[in-house]
């Protein structure tokens, strides 16, 4: 038996206490948006930092203005010629709110079996738990086997990113010569389905913003004031209507500066995936691609930047029914961003759009919500070729180039601050409910996840099978 298959032998072996890690770390209530939960965030990076240690890794927990980040080396390891990898993954969660959607306590996981298919039910099961032991358990499973790990590795736990991140940039720029290394492996993305493995290769940017419009000074009655005071809502509500046109095209000025023609390659390979517009949307509800006309709904998704409404709000919204015209009126507004988009420009535009739209007695103010650029990784690099052939091996099925909607900031972060390609591959599927009530992570993602890591660690070693 060669060396690789006595280790992926051994993940199978431990599969049961595998999972029995997982869970210990899934019942750590690590919600970092809610300053109630900062000692479990506390908890999650102490027990993070605990779990590297007893695999033979230096790790400790580093202090941050907010939630503690974890940093962990391999010592030990001495061939300079071998990559080194630093991975990345989030402790944090999410919120659980409304709890009473849950099937069960979001922080007790355990397994059910649906339609034959075994699944982890808990919050963080899939975003980024799950994901993250994956690789920490294929690390295991190479110090048990060989006493040692086929190339250098080094770890980045965060415990903010479900927040925004805000210590994360600071961090980065302050341990830029620790932490710069060859190459940076991020577990936070999804497979093309349940049994195509993928690697994420572009990723959209982001600019998120929240305008405040302020007209009369005090809510009024509408019988008494209603047709000759100015209503904030209804000046809200042209404006964010003035974004897009009939066809779906964002109106912004400048808005598709920067936005770039994909290889023909590259939407070759997507063609081969044999998504449509109604497969994509059907698990939601919908049938038709609602973005710019003349671009199918993976296009939409992947491809084009967009202009979204993700809140609003303003005048009486509780209970019954209150005749009153608002004082203020809000929106929380954001763009993703693809090619070579300027978020900074972006956001400008976006401002000046808003403000040449307010009537004089108005006010309006803005709040910034995040940005950062669209990410390209190219697909023909020797990384993501090698990555691609484990994957395909393990999962007997050729590995999908695939692009994301969403944007991972660190992935920009890794380039800009530490000079540093990623790779991004992960084992969560579209239908985990991240974010969601019942959030779940299928227990074969979660072992053939564990399984992948030992071949790619082999792969980028270029140790052979």
């Amino acid at each position: 038996m060669s060396e690789l298959a006595k280790i992926l032998a051994r993940v199978d072996e431990n599969l049961e206490a595998s999972t029995a890690r997982l869970f210990d770390l899934l019942k750590i209530k690590s919600i970092s948006t809610d300053p109630a939960y900062k000692e479990d965030c506390a908890k999650a990076a102490q027990w993070m930092a605990q779990t590297l240690n007893q695999i033979g890794f230096s790790a400790l927990v580093r202090q941050t203005s907010g939630h503690p980040m974890v940093v962990a080396h391999d010592e030990s390891f001495a061939d300079t010629e071998k990559l080194h990898i630093l991975f990345y993954g989030h402790y944090d969660v999410q919120p659980v709110d409304p709890l009473d959607l849950w099937d069960a306590d979001p922080f007790e996981p355990q397994i059910k079996e649906i339609n034959g298919v075994k699944q982890i039910f808990a919050r963080g099961a899939s975003d980024d738990k799950g994901n993250l032991m994956t690789f920490v358990e294929a690390c295991r499973a190479w110090r048990e086997v060989t006493g040692s790990l086929p190339l250098k590795i080094s770890f980045l736990f965060e415990g903010e990113e479900e927040s925004g991140s805000p210590s994360l940039i600071p961090f980065l720029k302050a341990n830029a010569d620790e932490l710069s290394v060859d190459l940076a492996l991020v577990c936070d993305t999804a497979m093309w389905n349940a049994k195509t493995p993928a690697i994420t290769t572009m990723l959209r940017g982001l600019v998120g913003e929240e305008v405040t419009i302020t007209g009369p000074n005090r809510d009024l009655h509408s019988g008494a004031y209603g047709g000759a005071a100015r209503n904030p809502i209804h000046v809200l509500t042209r404006a964010i209507a003035d974004l897009r046109d009939d066809t779906g095209k964002i109106t912004l000025p400048g808005f598709y500066d920067g936005v770039i023609d994909l290889p023909k390659a590259v939407t070759d390979n997507w063609e081969k995936l044999g998504a449509t517009d109604e497969t994509l949307l059907e698990e939601v509800g919908l049938k038709q691609a609602a973005g710019e006309q003349g671009f199918s709904a993976l296009e939409q998704i992947w491809t084009r930047p967009t202009c979204e409404v993700n809140g609003i709000w303003g005048g009486y919204t509780g209970e019954g029914f209150k005749t009153v015209l608002p004082s203020v009126a809000s929106a929380k507004i954001s763009f993703r961003l693809v090619g070579h988009q300027n978020p900074d420009k972006i956001r400008e535009s976006f401002r000046t759009f808003i403000r040449e739209r307010i009537p004089a007695d108005c006010l309006v103010e803005f709040a910034e919500h995040g940005s950062s650029p669209a990410v390209f990784i190219a697909s023909d690099s020797d990384h993501v070729k090698n990555v691609s052939k484990a994957l395909g091996e393990e999962w007997e099925a050729e590995t999908a180039l695939i692009g994301c909607g969403g944007s991972i900031p660190i992935v920009g972060d890794f380039k800009t601050i530490l000079n540093m390609d990623s790779l991004l591959t992960g084992f969560a599927l579209d239908n985990d409910n991240i974010h969601s009530p019942n959030e779940k992570y299928d227990l074969r993602s979660y072992h053939k996840g564990i399984r992948s890591w030992v071949r790619i660690s082999a792969a980028l070693a270029k140790k052979s099978p």
